[in-house]
């Protein structure tokens, strides 16, 4: 094994198709991504068969373009890296496929990611102070959950949401008030315009469990807000719902994720996901952490949102750990975070 290890990485799990290619676990040396968001706005969400064709269409493209942005050619690629859940089944096959045939052909390891602790491990990327163990708290569409990261590839889940996570929560308000999809980025441009204490909605804890979330009662509150409105004839005011609701999400996961590290004693604290890249909720994180003496850590908001990079740096990570996939990879949608 040589001391520069290369791994390309293959992310493929929802609707955006992915390749990149990571040098020793923190140098991206090129992080190509192709979106399908505008031919899935037309529906208000994504379509996974129309994600998965999408998927077939432009994987060979975005390796192509990766291993040429680094310099590389498969020849000189130590392992391939590929996301095999959790996410859509469909767009999952697609990666897992690929990178099984390139490593079978190229006879390079293959090397098995889960696409939450691929999240987790982007914040290793912009900070290399940042190792093991922390506590990070994973905010994305799917998922809402406080994870111990014991060490590279060692994680526990030590809280999670009870309903709905507080990405999705996102994307049902933002229908609701009329912004279509993405929920989260419009919410977030919207709520700029608003006044984040026009409305009171609640902050839900869960009683028997204070690392666990619920946002389903906030969803349902906007949503009877909108209602009443609508009853009595009041205009909205869509900006002042919108930031209203933004902060409601953002106080609780801050509140949340800083009494947890207290609680358990850790002095550093990342977020990882998609809602990680929302700029109110960072900076509620900076301010709360720096009243407690925690060390914040975020990833750019490139590796925030669906990446290979971030698969690369876990997968690295997998490698050096001895992790090997057989020929047997499969798609696991449901795949729970420390499973292997």
């Amino acid at each position: 094994m040589s001391e520069c290890v290369k791994i390309l990485a293959v992310e493929s799990s929802c609707d955006e198709t992915a390749a990149s290619v990571v040098e020793n676990g923190r140098i991206v040396k090129s992080n190509i991504i192709s979106s399908q968001i505008e031919l899935h706005k037309l529906y208000g969400g994504v379509v996974p068969e129309i994600a998965s064709r999408k998927h077939i269409e432009k994987i060979n493209y975005v390796i192509e373009e990766a291993l040429k942005e680094a310099g590389e050619t498969l020849d000189t690629i130590d392992a391939i890296a590929v996301t095999y859940g959790p996410g859509l089944v469909g767009a999952l096959l697609v990666g897992v496929a690929e990178a099984k045939a390139i490593a079978f052909a190229k006879k390079k390891p293959l090397v098995g990611v889960h696409h939450i602790e691929g999240h987790i491990c982007a914040n290793y990327i912009e900070h290399p102070d940042l190792k093991p163990p922390f506590l990070c708290l994973v905010v994305s569409g799917g998922h809402t959950h406080l994870v111990n990261v014991k060490d590279y590839v060692t994680y526990e889940v030590i809280g999670r949401t009870r309903d709905d996570a507080a990405g999705e929560a996102f994307d049902k308000v933002a229908r609701a008030i009329g912004l279509g999809y993405p929920g989260g980025p419009k919410i977030e441009a919207l709520a700029k315009e608003g006044d984040k204490n026009a409305i009171a909605f609640p902050r839900a804890k869960v009683n028997d469990s204070k690392m666990d979330f619920s946002f389903s009662g906030l969803k349902s509150a906007v949503l009877n807000y909108l209602n009443h409105c609508q009853m009595k004839g009041e205009e909205v005011n869509k900006a002042d719902v919108a930031a209203s609701f933004q902060e409601a999400v953002v106080d609780v996961l801050s509140a949340h994720g800083v009494e947890a590290a207290v609680e358990l004693g850790y002095k550093k604290l990342a977020i990882a996901g998609g809602v990680a890249s929302n700029h109110a909720f960072r900076e509620k994180m900076i301010e709360r952490c720096k009243e407690a003496g925690i060390d914040f850590y975020y990833p750019s908001p490139v590796f925030c949102t669906d990446n290979a990079a971030m698969i690369g740096v876990c997968g690295y990570h997998e490698y050096m750990n001895g992790t090997r996939s057989g020929w047997d990879l499969n798609a696991v949608p449901g795949l729970k975070i420390g499973s292997r």
